[in-house]
């Protein structure tokens, strides 16, 4: 009897793998030239994260979209790491706690943002970048009050207090932020330039003291002719911070494709390949300006896998997949960087260590303090 139920209790509470067969692909990619940065220093950083993306989740797309023999533009970055991933108070951990590891170099538990364990307030990195005289954006599919943006700017105990966390990016050092999450926003606060449409970008050059929010839906930006994408926003807000970094001593930039996660939640292979298509097409973008702009640094990297994807056989022309969990995972991550600076970036790293690397890249602790003139 004891047997039966035993096999009760495992058939109610087995996780359900779901299986997708999905088409291989075969697009020519455009060649992009790869450089080297010798005995030139970084002055832009630019973030790039992948939200849920481990290597299945690499892999998959490279099949899908460009086939076994070829290349995503993330497989073109010349320097290959590995990020650990837990947080303070769990081995598996959540964006909130992963984006916090990045923004301030220390861990905390999962749904803080930018606070210690213990909810001591930790400074951001546009927090310290902001006292040496850097412009800071962000930008993501998802609201910008989501958690990987928000640990950039905001010090909350819980990542879902949305409200408080835009009020919070309203009184920050952020000078753009792109993305979804109008609901949360009361538009009358602030000297701030609110957006709807990206091509409503002001671009009247240094001499605008507003700071940018663009608010292109309610939450999370649906796909669609209307929507703008991650490339379309992150090649704005480029443009934007460089316009007005003359009297400044760089910028940095987080950029999020956001929905790579929520497709893993939902164990959709077509919607992660979609949106891992923007994605790539973003890395594309950001190489093609380092190459004009050889002081700029990329580095691309994930908060966690989401999904526990795997990569099964492939039969004709299909790709056998399996999920095993609509969940995070703590499976390790890639870090794929580019431009100056770039090799300190290989080997197993913590996520934390990825701040850090960071701040002796810009040589931090020599800069002094200053204000930029924005």
């Amino acid at each position: 009897m004891k047997y039966f139920f035993f096999f009760l209790f495992f058939s109610l509470f087995a996780v359900s793998e779901k299986v997708e067969y999905i088409e291989l692909g075969s697009e020519i990619q455009d060649p992009v030239k790869i450089k080297s940065f010798e005995k030139v220093k970084p002055k832009n950083i630019i973030l790039l994260i992948g939200d849920g993306t481990g290597f299945n989740q690499i892999a998959l797309s490279r099949m899908a979209i460009a086939g076994y023999d070829s290349r995503l533009y993330l497989d073109k970055l010349p320097f290959t790491g590995i990020s650990l991933t837990h947080s303070a108070d769990n081995i598996v951990t959540d964006s909130a706690a992963a984006a916090t590891a990045w923004s301030t170099g220390h861990k905390t538990n999962n749904k803080f943002l930018s606070i210690t364990p213990n909810k001591e307030v930790l400074q951001t990195l546009p927090e310290k970048l902001y006292r040496k005289g850097f412009l800071s954006g962000l930008v993501a599919t998802s609201s910008i009050t989501h958690a990987t943006p928000a640990a950039f700017y905001a010090h909350v105990d819980n990542r879902y207090k949305e409200k408080e966390i835009a009020r919070q990016l309203q009184g920050s050092s952020i000078n753009i932020a792109l993305g979804g999450g109008k609901k949360f926003f009361d538009t009358d606060r602030g000297n701030i330039n609110y957006l709807y449409n990206l091509e409503d970008l002001p671009k009247d050059g240094p001499g605008s003291v507003k700071r940018v929010i663009g608010l292109f839906a309610n939450d999370g930006i649906e796909r669609g002719e209307a929507s703008p994408t991650q490339l379309a926003m992150t090649s704005a807000a480029i443009e934007h911070l460089l316009s007005r970094t003359s009297n400044c001593s760089g910028f940095f930039l987080m950029s999020e494709g956001s929905q790579i996660d929520w497709a893993g939640h939902d164990n959709d292979a077509k919607k992660l390949i979609e949106e891992f298509r923007d994605f790539d097409a973003t890395i594309k973008e950001v190489i093609k300006f380092i190459n004009n702009n050889k002081n700029t640094l990329l580095i691309v990297t994930a908060d966690h896998e989401t999904g526990g994807l795997q990569i099964l056989k492939r039969s004709k022309n299909l790709i056998k997949v399996q999920w095993g969990t609509g969940s995070h995972t703590a499976a390790p991550v890639g870090v794929f960087s580019y431009g100056p600076g770039a090799e300190n970036f290989e080997g197993t790293m913590d996520n934390t260590d990825i701040h850090n690397k960071i701040l002796n890249l810009l040589s931090f602790n020599d800069l002094e303090d200053s204000s930029c003139a924005y």
